[in-house]
């Protein structure tokens, strides 16, 4: 039964994330002696989890609010590469010696718009710097349409054993309106390509609240991407911002649904996924009842950072790449947004870093409040220093 609340307040404008304080509560602060404030206040053998942003694409999707560009030759990837691999040796050297990385998770754009060839390099360049423990998670957000049996076996070979892949419509005429044609025989494709690569951990996202959708297309949609049996299933709100996301504007507002229709949407997905055995995690999340997110949300310690709804139980999350966010116990910080210039932090010595914020007591209690284990972490901090 739908709470009575959450009508109301399913049709405000709230931020997507929940993590606490949201980035646009971030400033300048001098990041990298903060950053080495935080890092000796870890608690002994600190878990460490990677995120390492790829913010190249092959086309652009109208709804996409990510940061992310269209190369327009390869020598921008590679400078990028060299760059994130120049800064991830940096940042390794800071962490201490007995840290261990539990996840590492690749995200985007599209993280498949790199070779075979490159993501060994750059697995290569991360266990070089970094002690992997030996069950770490090595997850990628992958686009079905770049999923080649090729990558699919190499990713598989490099220890990777998680992927969540961006489904979003399986509509014709919303695929058309969002510019990604990805007709099901693709993901299933994709999907069949990872588990033949041993990659059975499977993620995927869908959307409501696109131009053209409706209540039977969200439905249609949702069991099509059950019946694929991910462990996972988000389903995520389209944010139409075209005055920040400027390629927005090519989708056409007037076939946009409205704030009810949006809400029937969203309760339609999540009816369809119940159906078909998913247990809710959350607020966006669905997940099979022994996945380990269900299993936490069932045991009151589910977590939600910057990537979402999470059951890494990390001390300190890694931001590697152009825009990604660090979060230690002390607080944020925030990498150079911009790809070409954080391309370019390697060869002018500059700080990746550009704004971030040291959480103060108002900021640590409300974060406990949103992430159970903010409370152990912070424990721990507050005796370190």
């Amino acid at each position: 039964m739908t709470p009575r609340f959450l009508p109301k307040y399913a049709l405000e404008t709230v931020p997507r994330y929940t993590s606490y304080p949201p980035a646009t509560g971030f400033g300048e602060v001098n990041g990298e002696s903060l950053w080495a404030d935080w890092m000796r206040a870890l608690p002994a053998t600190p878990k460490v989890s990677l995120y390492l942003h790829i913010p190249f694409c092959k086309t652009m999707c109208w709804y996409c609010g990510c940061n992310t560009t269209i190369p327009n030759k390869s020598e921008r990837i590679e400078r990028y590469l060299d760059a994130l691999k120049d800064v991830m040796r940096h940042r390794a050297a800071s962490l201490p010696a007995d840290a261990q990385i539990h996840h590492i998770h690749f995200v985007g754009g599209s993280p498949d718009m790199l070779s075979p060839v490159q993501f060994s390099d750059l697995m290569q360049e991360i266990r070089d710097a970094f002690p992997l423990a030996t069950d770490a998670e090595i997850a990628a957000e992958l686009d079905p349409r770049g999923i080649t049996r090729a990558l699919a076996t190499r990713l598989g070979e490099l220890g990777f054993n998680r992927a969540s892949l961006g489904v979003q419509d399986l509509s014709d005429e919303v695929q058309k309106l969002i510019h990604r044609i990805q007709p099901l025989s693709v993901v299933r494709q994709a999907v069949q390509n990872l588990r033949e690569a041993g990659i059975t951990a499977i993620n995927t996202d869908i959307m409501y609240g696109l131009p053209a959708q409706t209540v039977d297309r969200v439905e249609m949609t949702a069991h099509a991407v059950a019946e694929l049996s991910p462990d996972r299933i988000a389903v995520f709100g389209y944010a139409h911002v075209p005055w920040f996301k400027k390629h927005q504007k090519a989708i056409p507002e007037d076939r946009l649904p409205g704030a009810q229709e949006r809400f029937e949407q969203m309760l339609a997905a999540s009816s369809v996924l119940e159906s078909h055995g998913y247990q809710p995690v959350g607020f966006d999340h669905f997940a099979k009842p022994d996945d380990s997110m269900a299993i936490r949300t069932r045991e009151g310690r589910l977590c939600r950072n910057f990537q979402g709804y999470t059951d890494d139980d990390y001390d300190v999350l890694m931001g590697l790449g152009a825009s990604s966010i660090s979060e230690a116990p002390g607080g944020y910080l925030q990498n150079q947004p911009d790809p070409a210039r954080y391309a370019e932090s390697r060869e002018t010595c500059l700080t990746s870093y550009v704004r971030g914020l040291q959480r103060g007591s108002e900021e640590r209690r409300i974060a406990a409040r949103i992430d159970p284990n903010f409370i152990v972490r912070d424990q721990q901090h507050s005796r370190a220093i």
